[in-house]
């Protein structure tokens, strides 16, 4: 997992979406992970641009690193760039996804961590100066709180989901990411797509189920939303850690 000079291709970023919103809010992302994590940001169609869509997270440190020389790639989650920056491109699966939309319906801010596009790296979102009783509180006070998914799924993955990485690079060949079944396997059964498009039809497999039984706020499947969608009043912060579970 990210543990990436410029020119050697074993990172994991995990991307940080942005979605449609009126208002900002401020997103610290801390690194507990014994390596350096390779964020990638991404701005919703219609919002202002980022002032960066990329940089380096060292471990308990946030810097801004230019790549040097050579095209910089990731292992998992590469935005297709060729550098640090994304430059307004996604992630390609598997990566862990932190996703918001601020200033949404109600005048509540929403947001999840998913893995419906697979996982690369563990992550935590804690709203920052909800519940206290100083006006930020969800109108559904219990649905303003951290989520995330805590812990490293990449060695337990299912050998059939398990993205390895290649045995040139510095991380000798260990598992790197773990896909979701719709990208291993492309079906609509999985992919919740055609004849299960629908919340009725499209059910959880056992491939999901893996994922939700790791990480229980987390989606594991398109239509996951009642147990993993989050609400918090517009106009708070959010923390967000990589490799939480890792003290130092």
């Amino acid at each position: 997992m990210a543990r990436c000079p410029a020119q050697v291709a074993l990172c994991s970023l995990a991307l940080l979406l942005l979605l449609p919103a009126a208002r900002s809010a401020t997103f610290t992302m801390t690194n507990n992970c014994g390596y350096t994590v390779w964020p990638g940001l991404l701005s919703g169609a219609g919002t202002a641009p980022l002032s960066t869509t990329g940089f380096a997270l060292a471990l308990g440190a946030s810097a801004t690193v230019d790549a040097t020389t050579g095209k910089f790639t990731c292992a998992t989650g590469d935005c297709g760039s060729g550098s640090v920056q994304c430059n307004g491109g996604g992630a390609a699966p598997p990566a862990t996804l932190a996703e918001f939309t601020l200033d949404g319906s109600g005048g509540l801010d929403f947001f999840d961590v998913s893995l419906v596009d697979g996982y690369n790296i563990p992550m935590l979102i804690v709203p920052q100066g909800a519940g206290g009783g100083g006006g930020n509180e969800s109108a559904d006070s219990g649905k303003c709180m951290a989520t995330g998914c805590l812990v490293d799924l990449n060695g337990a993955c299912p050998a059939d989901l398990r993205v390895m990485a290649a045995s040139t690079t510095s991380g000798g060949g260990g598992a790197v990411a773990c896909r979701s079944a719709c990208e291993a396997f492309g079906t609509p059964q999985y992919c919740c797509s055609g004849a299960y498009g629908n919340p009725n039809t499209c059910r959880p497999s056992t491939y999901s189920q893996f994922f939700k039984n790791a990480c229980p706020r987390a989606y594991s499947y398109a239509y996951d939303d009642s147990t993993s969608t989050f609400t918090c009043a517009t106009g708070i912060s959010y923390a967000i850690t990589f490799c939480p579970s890792i003290t130092r």
